[in-house]
């Protein structure tokens, strides 16, 4: 049987967004898609021909169906899934832009993920990937489901497993600032990998520079932090190196969620296969801008086949 090489978790919801641009309360028409960083880092590895596993629970519900069946036709091991019988899965509805950040609005509110615990998963079939991949949102949603994220974050580590910490800041989530970054800087702190964008890397640190931000968590044992800079690409330091490389243009800017979510991708799968710090940094770029030129949340997620073609005609912004 194929080992699990990424295991990630979260909730996942299903999104409907606006056929049209303006403000929702004057929307009357969507479509249906799914969101979530975690589902959408498992969608894109996947699509890159690693094997990836997402835990997570869902309600006994269509929302819960349509999630289950899309993530098993993208190839992600879903096998870990739990059903609730009793709590609904989240949903959400997100704006139309012409470009830019879209408004969404949540109803997540007691919703199937946020019931998970450690109680639910034998963590054995957890601990056999090679890579955990974390982020931000799953230590906000509950009290239980921050416990089950320490606790396998806990259980990769003693079994030598790399991880990676994307922050993915959520505020609304959190009951104030200093909780959210208080919690989320001790989880970066466990990680190998830290895949902060700029500001959040301002507001988790204090410091403004790129630099002074890298040096915060690498100073605390993290091995390698890659600070996202948006177009201009990113700047990445390890205890012996630190660049910045440079991102690429895109023929237009639809929709900014799930860049970050991308640039994890190209980042992960970069490493895992042996390329180069500064070779997986620029296949996170590139995905990342991919990502930005569909309206889906993991719409513009490549092949391989995709990838290597952008990669080889996409101009590098100067």
């Amino acid at each position: 049987m194929r080992q699990t090489e990424v295991l990630t978790f979260g909730e996942a919801m299903t999104m409907f967004i606006a056929k049209n641009s303006g403000d929702l309360r004057q929307v009357s028409e969507y479509t249906k898609a799914m969101a979530g960083a975690e589902t959408n880092v498992s969608i894109g590895l996947s699509r890159l021909d690693h094997f990836v596993k997402w835990v997570s629970k869902v309600g006994d519900d269509s929302f819960g169906t349509y999630i289950m069946k899309t993530l098993e036709s993208e190839g992600v091991d879903i096998s870990s899934v739990q059903i609730d019988y009793s709590n609904p899965t989240g949903f959400q509805l997100k704006s139309r832009v012409e470009n830019g950040d879209p408004v969404v609005e949540y109803f997540r509110k007691n919703s199937a993920a946020s019931k998970m615990s450690i109680e639910d998963f034998q963590m054995e079939c957890l601990t056999e990937a090679k890579h955990l991949h974390m982020t931000g949102i799953p230590l906000a949603l509950s009290k239980s489901v921050r416990e089950f994220s320490l606790y396998v974050l806990q259980s990769m580590k003693a079994a030598g497993r790399t991880v990676s910490f994307d922050p993915n800041l959520r505020p609304s989530l959190w009951k104030s600032e200093e909780e959210m970054i208080e919690v989320i800087n001790d989880v970066a702190f466990q990680a190998d990998w830290v895949l902060p964008g700029i500001k959040e890397g301002r507001i988790l640190t204090g410091y403004q520079d790129k630099e002074d931000i890298v040096d915060f968590y690498l100073n605390m044992g993290v091995k390698l932090v890659v600070v996202k800079l948006g177009e201009a690409g990113a700047y990445f330091a390890t205890p012996t190196e630190r660049e910045v490389v440079s991102g690429f243009k895109v023929d237009k800017v639809v929709d900014t969620v799930g860049a970050g979510d991308g640039f994890a991708v190209g980042v992960i799968s970069g490493i895992t296969e042996g390329l180069a710090v500064r070779e997986a940094v620029a296949r996170g770029n590139a995905i990342g801008a991919l990502a930005v030129m569909s309206a889906g949340d993991s719409d513009g997620l490549p092949t391989r086949t995709q990838l290597d073609h952008f990669m080889k005609r996409g101009v590098l912004v100067k």
